[in-house]
């Protein structure tokens, strides 16, 4: 049972989303693209940052489907994981993800193009696509499975991408989608909270200057959660900022003895792993239905080294076991999270951001010419929020929008 959730978590199914009905829904028909190539950042093999390449050869992706859209990107983020992609991590689990056959047959990846985050402006739409036009500005989360957003142009299914807040530039949306839909999959999935049960309840993240950290902080305390969060002393004033009620400083003595003296958690969503899981489980409230949940997982290491069959057994007996162990020692669950694709969900995260309770946490902002530069950046660690990469200009989204807008028209009129 175990093994089975796994996948199907890793397959990006979710289940805490409902389909929102949106209003203004439009009949667009496709049109084919004028344009035969791009620029993009590219990998030809795994590796160190020397791997990334520049190239304006890589044909601009097609429409294949009704039900996506082509988006002009106007800003891309950074996140961990595209660090890890690059050296290969995953390579085997997503390989299967991206064709089922390459199993059994010379599929190669290569080129790839990196990046999970975007915010860009929609310029070609299926045939069977009622969410959006040519013209609308959105952002989305690109699964690891599809070429990324490091490229002037994405395409995606509608049900991957939502309308950009309002209130937000390109650059600070780029910084949210991933995490978001991370965290959402590991607060709500995996933790078991929402907007109705959060109030009051005591959730601990661990790692919580990064990406995802800095977002859970923020919905965490929209829903009313209590929320105690580890991270090093120069990071204390960030996450006070967006709420933070209790701050342990991981620079600052012994860790889990601060944690210890402190009233047990409902929650603890951990960002870090390692030591840190180990000590995490006595600081859940025993046979309360308490839930530790982390986003670090064996299942894409153990896939690489042992194999598609053995990594995936491996990594499911590995679960089944540390929650068995758990639940009945302490009567608390132990649970992986993992990223899930899913539009609807910045549907919301939307909303909240445009009502003023998520704020963009952008710590760096590179050209589109220095990627290699914002990849050291990334590596360096100790992450103060989001590295965000530009990759159009204004207007140049603005222009791509408007000329596809004018074939669309005169289609239409003939």
């Amino acid at each position: 049972m175990a093994l089975i959730r796994l996948l199907c978590l890793f397959n990006g199914k979710t289940v805490w989303s409902k389909t929102l009905a949106r209003t203004g829904c439009r009949n667009v028909c496709s049109s084919p693209s004028r344009l035969q190539s791009m620029s993009a950042w590219v990998i030809d093999q795994y590796g160190s940052s020397g791997v990334l390449r520049h190239t304006e050869e890589i044909a601009i992706p097609s429409i294949n489907f009704a039900n996506e859209v082509l988006i002009k990107v106007s800003a891309a983020s950074l996140n961990p994981l595209d660090v890890n992609m690059r050296g290969g991590y995953g390579a085997t689990l997503l390989n299967l993800r991206r064709d089922p056959l390459s199993v059994m047959s010379s599929f190669s990846e290569f080129p790839l193009i990196l990046g999970r985050d975007l915010s860009g402006v929609v310029v070609d739409c299926g045939s069977g696509v009622t969410h959006f036009a040519p013209g609308d500005e959105v952002w989305a989360a690109v699964p690891p499975w599809k070429q990324g957003s490091l490229a002037e142009y994405v395409t995606l299914t509608e049900y991957e991408v939502s309308y950009k807040p309002k209130s937000l530039s390109h650059i600070e949306a780029a910084s949210i989608p991933y995490v978001a839909n991370t965290a959402l999959s590991a607060l709500v999935n995996a933790g078991g909270l929402c907007r109705e049960n959060s109030l009051n309840k005591r959730v601990l993240i661990t790692g919580a200057s990064g990406g995802v950290g800095t977002f859970s902080i923020q919905l965490l305390k929209a829903w009313g959660a209590h929320v105690t969060v580890t991270c090093s002393q120069n990071a204390e004033g960030l996450v006070r900022g967006l709420g933070a009620d209790e701050v342990v400083d991981y620079t600052a003595g012994d860790v889990a003895e601060q944690l210890e003296i402190m009233e047990k958690f409902d929650v603890i969503l951990d960002n870090v792993g390692g030591d840190t899981e180990e000590r995490a489980m006595g600081l859940l409230k025993p046979w309360s239905g308490a839930k530790y949940v982390t986003l670090v997982s064996p299942l894409l290491l153990n896939t690489d080294s042992m194999g598609l069959l053995d990594g995936t057994l491996h990594a499911g007996l590995t679960l089944h076991n540390k929650a068995f162990q758990n639940i009945t020692s302490a009567g608390v669950f132990y649970r992986w999270a993992f990223y899930a694709p899913d539009g609807p969900t910045l549907d919301e995260v939307s909303q909240l951001v445009d009502a003023g309770k998520i704020l963009p946490v952008v710590e760096a902002q590179f050209p589109f010419s220095q990627v290699p530069q914002a990849f050291q950046k990334l590596e360096q660690g100790h992450a103060r929020g989001k590295t965000v990469v530009k990759v159009a200009e204004d207007d140049e989204v603005i222009n791509a929008a408007e000329s596809e807008q004018d074939v669309h028209e005169t289609l239409q009129q003939h």
